[in-house]
């Protein structure tokens, strides 16, 4: 008892330590987690000397974190990405495998070695990855789900995986288990059954009972309990957990469970980049340092090529493909599995299997560094841009706002205040996701796009509410309406004259400027503030406006001839500053002759 808590000790010093030190010279939390691994681990201060019981237990993070993946994927957006994860994900798997393989059979392996390295390299890590994603908020991104997506294929494939290995045995078996499959089948039926039916029932009654710790404790026991289940039958933990969370992402109570696991996930995946740190031989690296480096590269180089290749060949966009790449390149915790199941069957030699361990372990190292070469440097835009667009639910609206800023906030809460049936749209997924923290209905979608128009109910809609911000997409959303929407009545907010005669030309007749009634209701409050009385203020107020509108249009008409259109416009102003000046100088007269 007394080690275990000297070993908590330790382990939760070293998090207090680096974690901090890490994020404050901006390497991230994954890279300190697995320096300080490697510091407290047998190979330089030796405050532990069984990194393998830790990072046996420490799995659970992983499985933690699947988990919490599964709440915010509900089934039908999961069934969107079966082409990916059965696709993409089988390709990958496959193609690197043999690819690094073939690459050990060239190198002299036997058939055997090269092929438990080549598909054990093949695997990535699923924790480090898709941490990486959340870290720096890309997992809804299309590269994000693409790559989840390969993890997800990764992950059913380490069961066939080791279940191959039977075949370099004498004593394996190598007949057809009937009697294995139907029981992993009746195993998910029953997962689902009582995940769908039984687990909704329970936590209801929990929460009515109005006590938080068994809620959370509840929320424990459904992970680890779809986990061991899962595991019983020769599947993954993290696939059952996984499983799980996806049966519940349509219940009322998914923010609380995510809420309650936030911090085991977050604790657990700590201890689990420790434990790797600390599984890395350093004996073994320093005596072939060349070897391990070379054979680093060299499978995070291939698989890269891969799977870039395999992401363009299903139709991904040089960026996104580009992204993947990245960050699949590294080797996985189920490469360990595979390993050290190998080494117990005589069928790796320690030497080896020390040697691709160290090898996974510093790809997991450098992919921190790769990744932000890849976004600092690589990228051709610095904004992310690939998270794809909602699944807008159909509904006969009315009305379509798009954009979500200062000026279109204000428009729907007036349109909801009334009861107006609408949609709203927004292009910066940043806001969307503050939106939706304060229960405003809005939707990740580009306005300037014919299909995401029409998902919005473009077709029946009456009026087209323009608040973006950014004049060139604005006016893009307005031709696409105009060209495939015509019968929509075009309301659209400006930010300046220019804007408003781009929007003129295009035949935009009701135009709103930005400040501009803002700015005539200031001045007319100064005006009263002194002392001039209020119908004289909105006679000049109604003047200006008029005015104002007549050098509007006729800026229209001169947009091609900048020469005319800077001589009308110092005359006009001219002009307005007369008729103003008249104005009040008969106020003025008006006031003698009553006095």
């Amino acid at each position: 008892m007394h080690s275990v808590l000297v070993q908590l000790l330790t382990l939760s010093m070293a998090a207090v330590v680096f974690v901090p030190l890490f994020r404050r010279i901006g390497l991230g939390s994954i890279l300190a987690y697995l320096f300080a691994g490697i510091i407290i681990g047998p190979y330089v201060f030796g405050f532990i000397n069984d990194p393998k019981e830790i990072l046996h237990f420490s799995e659970l993070g992983v499985v933690f974190l699947l988990f919490v993946i599964g709440l915010e994927l509900a089934p039908a957006k999961l069934w969107q990405l079966r082409r990916a994860i059965f696709g993409l994900g089988f390709l990958q798997v496959l193609i690197s495998g043999v690819v690094l393989a073939g690459l050990g059979l060239l190198l002299g392996l036997t058939p055997t070695v090269a092929y438990i390295a080549g598909f054990g390299l093949a695997l990535s890590s699923t924790a480090f990855s898709i941490q990486i994603l959340e870290d720096n908020n890309q997992m809804n991104t299309s590269h994000g789900q693409d790559t989840f997506a390969v993890l997800m294929f990764q992950d059913l494939a380490v069961v066939p995986l080791l279940a191959s290995l039977a075949y370099f045995t004498n004593s394996g078996s190598t007949s057809f288990n009937l009697v294995a499959v139907i029981k992993v089948l009746v195993i998910i039926l029953l997962l689902i059954f009582v995940g769908h039916y039984v687990i909704r029932h329970v936590l209801r009654l929990i929460a009515n009972s109005d006590t938080p710790e068994v809620f959370t404790a509840m929320s424990l026991l459904i992970v680890v309990g779809s986990a061991m289940l899962m595991e019983s039958v020769g599947l993954s933990m993290g696939m059952g957990a996984f499983l799980a969370g996806v049966l519940l992402a349509n219940s009322e109570y998914r923010h609380e469970l995510e809420t309650n696991l936030a911090p085991f996930k977050g604790l657990l995946l700590g201890l689990f980049f420790i434990a790797v740190g600390m599984s890395l031989d350093l004996v073994v690296l320093a005596q072939k340092p060349h070897w391990i480096f070379l054979i680093t590269a060299g499978f995070m180089l291939v698989k890269g090529l891969i799977l870039f290749g395999t992401a363009k060949m299903f139709r991904r966009t040089a960026e996104s493909a580009r992204s993947i790449a990245f960050n699949l390149a590294l080797g996985g915790e189920f490469a360990f599995v595979l390993f050290s199941t190998a080494l117990a069957k005589n069928l790796l030699d320690a030497e080896t299997t020390s040697m691709l361990n160290a090898a996974v372990t510093v790809s997991m190292a450098l992919t921190p560094f790769l990744f932000t070469l890849n976004q600092r440097y690589l990228r051709s835009f610095s904004e992310i841009s690939e998270r794809p667009y909602d699944d807008i639910a159909p509904s006969n609206v009315e009305v379509i706002v798009a954009g979500f800023g200062r000026f279109g906030q204000i428009v729907s809460r007036f349109l909801n205040a009334e009861d107006v049936v609408y949609t709203i749209l927004d292009h910066d997924a940043e806001q969307v996701d503050t939106a939706r923290q304060f229960g405003n209905k809005v939707y990740y979608g580009d306005a300037s796009r014919k299909d995401i128009l029409e998902a919005a109910g473009a077709k029946k809609a009456k009026y087209f509410v323009l608040a973006i911000d950014d004049p060139e997409q604005s006016v893009e959303a307005v031709r696409i309406v105009k060209e495939h929407f015509p019968h929509l009545d075009i309301i659209a907010r400006v930010r300046n004259r220019q804007h408003a005669i781009d929007l003129m030309e295009m035949g935009v007749t009701s135009i709103h400027r930005e400040t501009y009634m803002t700015s005539l209701e200031v001045a007319k409050e100064v005006m009263l503030k002194r002392g001039k009385p209020i119908e004289a203020v909105e006679r000049a107020i109604r003047n200006f406006r008029v005015h104002d509108e007549k050098i509007l249009k006729k800026q229209l008409e001169l947009r091609n001839d900048e020469d005319q259109m800077v001589s009308y416009t110092s005359q006009a102003t001219k002009e307005l500053e007369r008729i103003l000046t008249e104005d009040r100088d008969s106020d003025d007269l008006d006031t003698i002759d009553a006095q």
